[in-house]
């Protein structure tokens, strides 16, 4: 894939491009130069052209799940906006294509609206479909790779388009191969989704199960269903709304750690001195996962706790949010403090979620 044509052009290269407003979180530096792709062939001449003058290269999709540096990325920030949506079969299931650059809140009221059941519980996430596979999107009971059989990726080297099957991803609990041995190596072109054409929904987590018997819905009522997982996100200000400053996040920012069942044994001791519920999930592999909102708020990081121009949300945790003007500098300092609190008060790491851009040495954990 490389080349030494320093002389090729790229259509709509920009220069010194803020960051800030591609992001959910509305934190980021200048990108050194900037472009857009909207079909394989772009990404292919973006790549050879950060290969040929030598930049380094970062792909942003819908930046729900990044913290981009003060100081930007001195490189090439290719901005992947493949769309399209393509139902490839309907039968009991229906096996349906979608574009990396498809909103995934727009595909999943579209599968709602048909009655294909699968993914109505990952409601009102904000980002791209093509980000969905990396992290191995999930909320409320629901994962995305329950639902995707292929994952379509170009891989960055040779410019190669191949298929990898749900097994190839290696998913796990926010995971993928994305994310560990094949981290930077692919660009993910499209996602394949098999749905359960007219079916029900699977209802797995308390509080969305409390909210259905509460609203009298029924299982198969996907589009009730949806409505009521937004009703809670929205409460935990997890739906982006421009006059809720809640919103101005990254969603769950720290994921929920899995302990061997040694260290929750050690742990849950520890926990009960509280003389408050301890939230945990037991694994069928003996493992145990605990509620890092828990931990957050136990470890004294209240909601709506504030550090200089962010903080926490007044309604999760879970949520740091940028309360206007804030700093990826200090995002990272309130990380760090809480990150310190949980591991002095409970012997327990918590980690970031999102990818961390233009700061070297990645997150730091103490």
């Amino acid at each position: 894939m490389a080349s030494t044509e320093r002389s090729l052009t790229l259509p709509n290269l920009r220069r010194d491009v803020p960051l800030a407003p591609y992001t959910t979180l509305g934190i980021g530096g200048p990108a050194k130069f900037f472009t857009e792709a909207t079909s394989v062939d772009e990404l292919r001449v973006a790549l050879t052209w950060a290969a040929a003058n030598e930049q380094p290269l970062f792909v942003l999709s819908g930046g729900s799940n990044v913290l981009i540096s003060d100081e930007g990325f001195e490189g090439l920030v290719l901005h992947a906006a493949l769309r399209g949506i393509t139902v490839e079969s309907e039968d009991e299931f229906a096996t349906v294509r979608v574009a990396a650059g498809e909103p995934w809140d727009d595909f999943v009221a579209l599968a709602v609206r048909n009655r294909w059941a699968g993914i109505e519980c990952l409601s009102g996430i904000p980002g791209s479909t093509g980000a969905t596979p990396i992290q191995n999107v999930g909320a409320y009971g629901q994962d995305v790779s329950e639902t995707i059989i292929r994952v379509e990726v170009l891989e960055r080297q040779t410019g190669l388009v191949s298929t990898m099957t749900a097994w190839d991803c290696a998913f796990g609990y926010r995971s993928s191969v994305f994310k560990g041995r094949h981290r930077d190596r692919y660009i993910v072109t499209g996602v394949t989704f098999r749905l359960k054409r007219d079916g029900t929904a699977s209802i797995r987590y308390p509080e969305l199960q409390q909210s259905i018997d509460e609203r009298g819905i029924a299982i198969h009522d996907l589009g009730a269903i949806r409505q009521a997982v937004i009703a809670i996100r929205r409460r935990k200000g997890m739906v982006l709304d421009p006059n809720d400053p809640d919103t101005r996040s990254d969603g769950s920012f720290f994921m929920n750690p899995v302990l061997p069942a040694e260290q929750a044994e050690s742990f849950l001791q520890k926990a009960k001195a509280i003389g408050d519920r301890v939230p945990a999930f037991p694994n069928s592999d003996g493992t145990v996962k605990l509620s890092a909102a828990w931990l957050i708020e136990h470890a004294g990081f209240h909601k709506g706790f504030v550090r200089g121009n962010v903080g926490l949300s007044s309604k999760h945790t879970l949520a740091i949010i940028n309360r206007g003007g804030g700093t990826a500098r200090e995002v990272l300092e309130l990380v760090r403090m809480i990150q310190d609190g949980v591991r002095a008060k409970f012997g327990v790491e918590i980690h970031p979620e999102p990818n961390l851009v233009g700061v070297a040495g990645g997150w730091l954990k103490g």
